[in-house]
């Protein structure tokens, strides 16, 4: 490609963005308006695509956006996510009406487990705590001990008895990684993956570090490469000191101080939109440019305003089930430091 050639797409790149950037602001308005009719709170998972993060009242990871629920004093709660996520939210606020504009939106890894299957996996194990990631349907959270989420997960298997067996669900690669950092040997894990994480292969992360010597990395703990990466961070194959393995929220902190000129980040795209906001001097680049959620791109600006409108999909979890799974959640809130949850509109991300 030549300079007047250059020129030319960098033209058409501003003229798209201005584009974008009068149809977003339009319909933005209309959903700031909507939202303040029915006193909502619309909160946006980090993977949601960029328009809805934009257009969210505060966007973040499981944990940020559980403890944000459970806060809120907003009549209805609009949730862009996944279904567990709006189910979470209700969990921890059976008071309010909880939205969720795509009541289709599943989730991969919470399918690989059932509260049955639970069920007879514990009667194996007498006398083990069930360790829930969140990542899983309000019928399994209630025959949880605790959840957690990846921010967490660690933490809260370590403050389990040591000689204390611990059933650990449903993420085989968050839970390897937690056995790696806790080196806790009477730990079973339920053999659940996320697609999209399982997808990030540890090859394809070898070859975009060789390819980048001076990239950090930012790795997701479910990813099928994670482990693989402590590894290889331990053998000299990858940068040891530039290897990080972070939860969404983590990521975002991290963002805000590196002084890296290249970010490799290995989780699913939605999370580079918080990133390049965070730090717009870094180069941020997926590992694998295909790890996208076609579960959480299921939000479209049509669906979110039909919500706010329509008052469509409310999301209801039966109270004896809330009413179990509701100490497991509550538990994993408690745990740790608060996010730093911050509005959207400013420029920032809850963790």
């Amino acid at each position: 490609m030549d300079i007047t050639e250059a020129a030319t797409d960098r033209r058409i790149e501003a003229v798209t963005d201005r584009a974008y950037g009068e149809r977003a602001a339009g319909w933005t308005a209309e959903i700031r308006r909507l939202a303040a009719e029915r006193d909502a709170v619309i909160l946006a998972h980090n993977y949601q695509a960029p328009e809805i993060q934009d257009a969210a009242d505060h966007v973040g990871d499981s944990l940020a956006l559980s403890r944000l629920a459970a806060a809120s004093t907003a009549r209805v709660i609009v949730f862009a996510g996944v279904y567990f996520m709006a189910e979470t939210a209700k969990i921890l606020a059976p008071d309010r009406t909880v939205l969720i504009p795509e009541p289709q939106a599943g989730c991969s890894l919470a399918d690989t487990i059932t509260a049955p299957q639970l069920r007879e996996w514990k009667a194996g194990h007498p006398g083990a705590a069930v360790v829930a990631y969140v990542n899983t349907s309000a019928e399994v959270k209630a025959e949880a001990d605790l959840c957690c989420t990846s921010a967490n997960a660690a933490q809260i298997v370590a403050s389990l008895p040591a000689d204390q067996e611990v059933l650990f669900l449903p993420d085989q690669f968050l839970g390897a990684y937690v056995q790696r950092v806790t080196g806790r040997t009477n730990m079973h894990i339920w053999l659940g993956e996320c697609h999209v994480h399982a997808g990030i292969s540890p090859a394809e992360l070898r070859r975009k570090a060789s390819a980048d010597p001076q990239a950090e990395l930012f790795i997701h703990p479910e990813c099928g490469c994670s482990t693989a990466a402590l590894w290889q961070a331990g053998e000299g194959d990858l940068p040891a000191g530039r290897t990080r393995i972070l939860s969404t929220g983590g990521m975002l902190g991290a963002a805000r101080s590196t002084t890296a000129s290249t970010v490799l980040v290995a989780t699913e795209t939605g999370m580079l939109h918080q990133l390049r906001q965070a730090n717009p001097a870094v180069r941020w680049e997926p590992v694998n440019p295909g790890a996208v959620c076609r579960f959480m791109k299921m939000t479209t600006p049509a669906s979110l305003l039909r919500c706010l409108r329509e008052g469509v999909h409310e999301v209801t979890v039966p109270a004896e089930v809330a009413g179990r799974a509701r100490r497991a959640v509550q538990a994993m809130i408690a745990v740790g430091a608060p996010s730093g949850a911050a509005p959207a509109a400013a420029g920032t991300a809850a963790e």
